[in-house]
């Protein structure tokens, strides 16, 4: 038999052989035999093995939480979208819709001089791009995170489900007044597909690829149903397990599109459907079939806004190429252009008998334009794009970039009182020629200077910067606030009002070093703080550096163990309370099967020796009830959820949640960490009497303090009298340690009770650094002017190398006899 062969059969038996060990570890498992310890500790080993060995490692699930402002009522960010909910009682309330790309909607009740938040719907992970009213009480959204979803309007936020189809962003949808239960979605990548949402809302019609179900597992006759992965997201019931069928609702796919679609409009009946996006063609589909009708060509840049009248006859479309045209679709031609914008269209909304439009945009603008006679009047200008309109009798809402909503006064019942005002000007036909014949012969006017009432928001987070001490985030508003970020509490610890964000930067700069175990960005408006394993496990401080009373100063406090637990700690009240009873002092433990489980396909976990396995979380690490951040994250099963720490209710399947946060908050363990220790070399002063301490490297905590190194070479420069904790091996539990490879390891925990009284006479010992100075080293004393740095006792080991070593090799220290006592 040849060599390849017989390599061919051994690697086919080996094969085999991990097989059977895999299949009989998973079979132990899912009988919960996992109760005893060499088994699981072998488990974790094998599992880690087999994991960098036979599979691809894959990257872990992320949790992330936002920092909310302490006025919870108002949006961060810019509005993207608004709906109206027309009160059927003459004295009932209308209600606006607001959708935001904080990724939240806001139900507003509308009085004569005021608005007020009645619900916050949360539960998409990004931008919210457009949401529409269908039949009496039900909203649908969409959003950046690629879903639809269902609302119960009238409800506190109570999310009925979400669909899943999309791809990619969905950026527009488009609802049918008459027919309730029509609507169309369209998003990038072309995509668009058409709703019929009483059917997908069905319990009997929805699909576990598709549609996440707010229901609770029975269905009508009290059967369970089959479970599946999918879940939901509301706040009455924030994440329950979810039932599903085998066949599902589908909804039609409108294929066409090569390119992004970024409009939609219906008729009223739901039988005709416009599109338009980047391919700067108005495409027109039958929307009972999907089927393509026909392409109207004229814009020639991307088509960002459209229109259909009643009878689905007469549409109206908004450009990037600053152009509004009017469609015949039976004739199937543009029938008017109308050149009133200086730059992109993006908002359109008219009067009921369509005969007027206003459109806003790029420009800041918002216009009235009489279809027929060409007349146009400039009714305000902002300061800020719009980016869409909701008429409301004689006034209009106008969204924009600004977190901000506007109402001004439209006439939309009589528009032409507007244009008595005067001051109006003939809409040219061609674009940027701005063809205006203004009877008084001058640049248009507003008509209106200020609005009749604004539902004020928070201005958004536009420029961030995390400072060195890994714990404080500098962030500066739309309005030009600067704000310092406590993450770990979640509060703005100092506002330090209209300031210059990089002088203030600079003068927060502490030169200490940390490891960087959290990312952030503002893309939601406010702080959206991103937590990785393993990487977010790499930070750690004394406590004394956090001010935590009752331990000793010190101990090592893992940051991100204790802000997870302090993001959980309402939801693990909630759960032992739901369980009956008292956690154990390391937390509560997953299940034997759970944890084997994971232990199977996930790396090695390993208990965090200087863990005191605390339940509690620290006072540095309570959140803010009142104004409490929300969390964003994904589990083994269903998709993406955003929920307030405050509303979980402990009910929740833990699989909702990404095992590592699981195994830290309920096991108090840690994954593996990497760059936790450095090494150094430790020698005295060139020319010094004072002999060698060591002859090889040392190893210790990245937060070591140099007046540790201190008192250990103090410790050892005491030859005449024994050390008591000098172990035959020559070493000193808990300071530094050899080996018989001379690789030493300093701790932490030398002379936490202070010297013995043999130790009175201490001599005087100063640390330096060799290497070119630094004008940054506030923090620490010149010697030999250049070259030599005297280290100051409270720095780091980290904050030495990323400072003053500068180098990518082992550090060096050196240490010098000042005197003695």
């Amino acid at each position: 038999m040849s060599l390849g062969v017989r390599l061919i059969i051994d690697f086919v038996d080996l094969v085999f052989y991990l097989i059977h060990i895999e299949s009989l570890v998973h079979l132990i498992c899912d009988y919960g035999l996992t109760g005893d310890s060499d088994f699981s500790a072998m488990h974790r080993v094998g599992s880690a093995s087999n994991g960098n060995n036979s599979t691809r490692p894959r990257k872990e699930k992320r949790l992330t939480y936002v920092l909310n402002d302490s006025d919870d009522s108002k949006h961060c960010a810019g509005i993207n979208c608004l709906a109206l909910l027309m009160s059927a009682a003459s004295d009932g309330s209308d209600y606006l819709f607001t959708g935001s790309r904080d990724g939240r909607l806001k139900r507003w009740a509308l009085g004569v001089d005021r608005a007020t938040c009645l619900a916050t719907f949360e539960s998409h992970v990004d931008w919210v791009n457009d949401a529409v009213l269908v039949g009496d009480s039900t909203l649908v959204s969409c959003s950046s995170d690629t879903t639809l979803k269902t609302w119960n309007a009238l409800s506190f936020g109570t999310c009925t489900r979400t669909l899943r189809q999309h791809s990619d962003y969905v950026t527009c949808l488009a609802a049918a007044e008459k027919n309730n239960n029509t609507v169309a979605s369209g998003g990038l990548g072309g995509e668009v597909f058409i709703w019929d949402i009483e059917a997908a809302l069905a319990p009997s019609k929805c699909n576990d690829a598709m549609v996440d179900e707010s229901s609770n597992g029975i269905n009508g006759s009290g059967n369970l149903l089959p479970l599946t992965s999918l879940r939901t997201i509301n706040s009455s019931d924030n994440m329950s397990m979810h039932t599903t069928q085998t066949q599902g609702y589908v909804p039609i796919s409108a294929k066409g599109h090569k390119d992004s679609v970024y409009a939609l409009t219906m008729n009223e009946s739901g039988t005709i459907l416009v599109s338009g996006g980047t391919e700067k063609v108005v495409r027109v589909w039958d929307a009972r079939s999907g089927s393509k009708t026909l392409k109207l060509r004229g814009h020639t840049d991307n088509i960002r806004a459209l229109l259909l009248d009643s009878s689905g006859r007469y549409c109206l479309s908004g450009s990037s190429d600053s152009m509004i045209r009017l469609w015949d679709i039976g004739q199937q031609r543009c029938v008017h252009s109308y050149a009133v914008h200086t730059d992109s269209v993006w908002a359109l909304a008219s009067t009921p008998t369509f005969s007027h439009v206003y459109s806003g945009g790029r420009d800041f603008s918002l216009y009235l334009t009489d279809l027929q006679t060409r007349e146009s009047s400039l009714l305000c200008t902002g300061e800020h794009p719009i980016l869409q309109l909701a008429l409301h009798d004689d006034s209009i809402w106008v969204a924009s970039t600004d977190s901000s909503v506007h109402r001004w006064p439209a006439e939309g019942c009589d528009p032409q009182k507007i244009f008595q005002r005067g001051n109006s000007f003939l809409a040219g036909n061609l674009s940027f020629s701005r063809a205006r014949v203004s009877p008084e012969g001058s640049t248009p006017v507003p008509v209106y200077k200020e609005p009749t009432l604004t539902i004020l928001g928070t201005p958004a987070i536009v420029q961030h910067e995390v400072l060195s001490n890994k714990r404080h985030v500098l962030t500066k508003d739309a309005s030009g606030s600067v704000k310092l970020w406590e993450i770990t509490k979640g509060i703005v610890v100092e506002d330090y009002g209209k300031v210059s964000f990089e002088e203030k930067k600079e003068e927060l700069f502490e030169m200490v070093s940390i490891p960087a175990w959290f990312t952030v960005d503002t893309r939601l408006g406010s702080l959206s703080v991103h937590l990785d394993t393993p990487q977010c496990f790499s930070a750690e401080m004394y406590s004394a550096d956090l001010n935590i009373v009752g331990k000793p100063e010190d101990d090592k406090v893992n940051l991100a163990r204790e802000t997870l637990k302090g993001l959980l700690a309402h939801w693990l009240r909630k759960r032992k309370q739901r369980m009956g009873s008292p956690a154990p002092a390391n937390g509560e433990l997953l299940s034997g099967k759970e944890t084997a489980s994971r232990s199977s396909t996930h790396s090695r976990i390993e208990v965090d020796g200087s863990s005191e396995n605390d339940a509690m979380v620290y006072p540095p690490f309570e959140f803010s009830v009142t104004s409490p951040p929300s969390i964003i994250t994904e589990g083994t099963h269903g998709g993406p959820w955003r929920k307030k720490i405050t509303d979980l209710d402990g009910t929740k399947d833990e699989k909702d949640f990404p095992w590592w946060c699981l195994d830290c908050v309920l096991n108090n363990r840690l994954p593996p960490r990497e760059n936790t220790k450095c090494s150094f070399y430790l020698q005295p002063c060139e020319g010094s009497s004072v002999q060698i301490l060591t002859q090889g490297k040392l190893s210790a905590p990245r937060i070591l303090r140099i007046h540790k190194v201190v008192n250990y070479v103090i410790e050892k420069m005491v030859l005449d009298k024994p050390l008591d904790s000098l172990s035959a091996e020559g070493s000193i539990a808990p300071g530094l340690t050899g080996s018989q490879s001379q690789h030493q390891a300093v701790g932490d925990g030398s002379f936490r009770s202070g010297f013995q009284p043999w130790q009175k006479l201490r001599p005087s010992i100063e640390i330096l650094c060799y290497n070119q100075a630094s004008n940054m080293l506030s923090c620490m004393q010149s010697y030999d002017s250049v070259y030599c740095m005297v280290l100051s006792p409270e720095m780091s080991l980290a904050t030495v190398r990323a400072y003053v070593w500068k180098k990518s090799d082992d550090l060096v220290l050196n240490y010098r006899l000042v005197q003695g006592r």
